[in-house]
């Protein structure tokens, strides 16, 4: 291994399984000494009593690195606040936050219920800003008494937050809500030598083989050659983006499948037609005609 993140200390939330597993490997095996945090629950969010973050612990170990386990809730304030401070109290600094962890509860919209919008809102979007708050206190604490701040944070979208997923309206809903608070994030931490950027990721995990049906089926192991689903083809980008070398990229949503990178393109201005004064309803129908023919047709929803 190159090395690339030789030193740098990093939290992954939600790294004992699947794709932030992965991640904390790949940090680990780059040279970072790495906060593995999973709470060992359900992919739907359920108490298993399992502990897989220690066998991730295991691993690094067991390969010469170095990690701690974390197992508290990411959505919950003062276990946000512990899960920086063990970072601080183990390792002495943190230099990313990859913000990984979460769960599904599918349903569609129509037949949703409340319990399964809040988890779902909760796990994802206020567990991506709790561990994203707490660890800007310690940064902005750094650069305030001029020490050098060279941080990163990695978050968590899907191609459901920005396309839309049929039947996963909570999950969906969560996940724009990341992408947004990506960008957000991006304009204000960068005073203080914060990026912060988001993947959409494409890849095999308890969730998305949970889902049954084509998506099952389409993200299953083939049987030889290059496993495209694999959620460790994911974890290079997201340990290059933690890595010094991505300091001049921040604001961005990169969706990553397989061998496959790109950048997605988000909401931006689009066509306009200025009256200069107040529209009468009844003149707006040819109005937004024109606006629909002059424009790209947006991507289709997942599943629709």
């Amino acid at each position: 291994m190159s090395g690339l993140v030789n030193g740098r200390v990093v939290i992954v939330t939600g790294a004992g399984r699947g794709i932030g597993r992965a991640h904390a490997l790949a940090f680990a095996a780059e040279g970072a000494k790495v906060v593995v945090n999973d709470i060992g629950a359900g992919a739907d969010g359920s108490a298993t009593g399992e502990s897989p973050a220690e066998q991730v612990v295991a691993e690094i170990r067991a390969a010469g690195g170095e990690a701690v386990v974390n197992g508290d809730d990411v959505a919950d304030w003062a276990g946000a606040q512990n899960l920086v401070q063990t970072a601080l109290d183990t390792f002495g600094r943190l230099d990313v936050l990859v913000n990984n962890a979460g769960f599904l509860r599918d349903r569609m919209l129509a037949n949703m219920s409340e319990e399964e919008w809040d988890a779902v809102i909760r796990v994802h979007l206020k567990g991506h800003f709790a561990p994203m708050r707490h660890a800007m206190a310690y940064w902005r604490g750094e650069a305030k008494a001029g020490n050098p701040v060279d941080a990163r944070i990695v978050n968590t979208s899907s191609g459901a937050g920005l396309m839309g997923s049929i039947g996963q309206g909570n999950y969906a809903a969560a996940k724009a809500g990341i992408a947004t608070l990506t960008i957000q994030a991006a304009a204000e931490f960068a005073r203080y030598g914060v990026t912060v950027n988001a993947i959409a990721p494409a890849a095999r995990t308890r969730m998305t083989v949970g889902a049954g049906g084509a998506m099952a089926e389409s993200m299953a192991a083939p049987e030889d050659g290059f496993d495209a689903m694999a959620p460790e083809n994911v974890s290079p980008l997201v340990v290059w983006l933690g890595s010094a070398e991505s300091k001049e990229v921040t604001g961005r949503v990169f969706e990553v499948e397989g061998g496959k990178v790109s950048v997605a393109d988000g909401w931006r201005h689009g066509e306009a037609i200025d009256k200069g004064e107040r529209w009468d309803p009844k003149e707006l129908g040819p109005v937004v005609e024109k606006l629909i023919a002059r424009s790209e047709p947006p991507t289709p929803v997942y599943g629709a």
